[in-house]
Formats: structure tokens, C-alpha cells, sequence
């Protein structure tokens, strides 16, 4: 590989490496806050790009589409959490766990019926299809669109999450709930807020997945779901900076598999990444950065 194909991938790691991240992230904070994996968080991707149809068709400019997919996840993460999550609160884990398989259920199947199990898509602006030009290297415009947005979610984030107070009453909830409340932090306002901004960031991350498979069908929330799941495993459950730097191992990891293995062995790239994932949680089992909750 060329010091010249080696930036264009690590750049296409770091566009990547920022949806997972973004991803990982949200699905990391529900858990570091109600100890609980919402496999239903997928589904937001799906809604958000739904959302993007239905602007698409009214005629709206891409920035409005993709703000109104934005919104959606983050109004239908909130609602989840309020009618399929808050009543089984005391509810075991693995009770949670079937909850939330159950509600990707319903969602896709909804969706299955009101509009296709077809996907439909999405029109995005040509900008995204273009490249820049640097010296010897060749850059994808949506790449580092991708990157850009990725890398200021997170700013965004950190800076919320340290600086203001309703971050700092997350974090405390995080490392010990019970206590947090005798404190005075408001259980449900924490658990809202963590849901509001768990769905934002699944919506955002939606919007940048729909900008590169330009269609959207009942399931495809699967793919992010999963990917999300691994890249927090891999950073530890519960910790928010372990779950940024595993989304964005994950993708390093697919990209460069992709770019670096011979083609018979292309099909094999993402089975490939998997097992290396494996070994090694196999050498952690906690992942590579434990699993205490904290602040990217």
C-alpha cells in the first residue's frame, strides 16, 4: 500500500470509525446509565431514515431532511424509553433484554406494513458523490463530511457532559444511581435526558449511514445495531470514551481489511474483522478499556 492509498483509508476509517463511534456511544450511555442493552436502538436508525423519506417527499432541501431525521430519532428514542421501558424500570436484565427485542420487532414490522419491505430511496446531493484533490491523494467530499460531523457530535458531547449540570447528574447516576438520587438527581429526568441524547446521536449517526446507502428498508437499523453492540464490547460496557475509541478501532479495523486483503478473500473481510474482535475479548473479557462509565 502507497503512503497516498494509506491516507485515502485512513480517512475512509476515520468516516467509518465516526458512525460507529457515534453509535456506540448512544447505546453505551443507556447502559452506563439504567444498566440496561436497548437492541431496539437500531430501529432509531431506521426511523431517522424513514423521517428522511417522508421530508424528502414534501420536497424539503437535504440540511431540513436531515434535521427532521434527527428529531425523529431523538422524539422516538424518549418515547421508548417512556411507554416500553419506564414500567419494567425494576425488571430484571434479561426481562429489558426481550423488551427491547420486542420493540425492534414492532417497529420494523410496522414499518413492513405502512410503507414496503422494499427499500426506497434517498435522495442525497451530489456534492457527496465528488472528491478532493490533495497532491497525490484523493479524498471522498461525504468522507470528510462524515469525519467532520462525527468529530464535533463528540466535542459537543464532552463538553455537555462536563460541563453542564445536567451531564455532571448523568455522570454521578452512572457510577452510583441509588446514591445519586438520595443526592437529589431526578431518576427519570437522568433516564430521559440519557435516552433524548442517546436517540440524537443514533440520529445523527442514521443521517450519515443513509448518506451512504441512499435507501432505507425495515431493517436497516440491523447492520449499526450490531456494529454498535461489538464496538462497545470492545471498549467496555458502560464507558463512554472506551466506546468512542472501539467504534473507531472497529472501523480502522473493516477498512483496512477491506483494502488490505487479496479478492478471494474480500467476502470474508467482515467475518474476518469479527474474529479478531474475538481474540481479543478473549484476552479481555472486559474489554480493552473496562467498564466504568465516563466521560469522552
Amino acid at each position: 500500500m502507497s503512503p497516498s492509498e494509506f491516507v485515502q483509508q485512513l480517512v475512509n476509517a476515520l468516516s467509518l470509525g465516526s458512525i460507529y463511534a457515534l453509535l456506540a456511544l448512544g447505546l453505551s450511555m443507556v447502559y452506563g446509565v439504567l444498566g440496561m442493552l436497548n437492541f431496539a436502538y437500531g430501529e432509531l436508525v431506521t426511523i431517522t431514515g424513514y423521517a428522511m423519506l417522508a421530508a424528502t417527499y414534501l420536497g424539503a432541501p437535504f440540511i431540513v431532511v436531515a434535521l427532521v431525521g434527527v428529531i425523529a430519532a431523538g422524539i422516538s428514542s424518549v418515547l421508548m424509553e417512556l411507554i416500553a421501558f419506564r414500567p419494567l424500570r425494576d425488571a430484571s436484565f434479561v426481562s429489558l433484554l426481550f423488551t427491547s427485542f420486542a420493540v425492534a420487532q414492532l417497529i420494523q414490522g410496522a414499518f413492513r406494513q405502512a410503507v414496503s419491505v422494499r427499500s426506497r430511496g434517498i435522495p442525497v446531493p451530489e456534492l457527496f458523490d465528488e472528491a478532493v484533490q490533495l497532491g497525490p491523494v484523493r479524498i471522498s467530499v461525504l468522507s470528510i463530511i462524515t469525519a467532520a460531523i462525527g468529530a464535533i457530535s463528540l466535542v459537543a458531547l464532552t463538553t455537555f457532559m462536563r460541563r453542564s449540570r445536567s451531564g455532571l447528574a448523568m455522570r454521578a447516576a452512572s457510577q452510583d444511581f441509588t446514591t445519586a438520587r438520595l443526592l437529589g438527581v431526578r431518576a427519570n429526568r437522568v433516564i430521559s435526558l440519557a435516552f433524548l441524547i442517546s436517540g440524537l446521536l443514533a440520529g445523527i449517526a442514521g443521517v450519515l449511514w443513509i448518506a451512504r446507502t441512499t435507501s432505507v428498508n425495515p431493517a436497516t437499523g440491523f447492520v449499526p445495531v450490531i456494529q454498535a453492540f461489538i464496538a462497545s464490547v470492545i471498549g467496555g460496557l458502560g464507558n463512554l470514551r472506551g466506546a468512542v475509541l472501539g467504534g473507531f478501532f472497529l472501523g480502522t479495523l473493516e477498512v483496512f481489511l477491506q483494502a488490505l486483503l487479496p479478492g478471494s478473500l474480500l467476502p470474508y473481510a467482515q467475518a474476518t474483522a469479527l474474529l479478531i474482535v474475538v481474540a481479543i475479548l478473549y484476552v479481555r473479557p472486559q474489554g480493552l478499556f473496562g467498564q466504568r462509565m465516563e466521560a469522552v
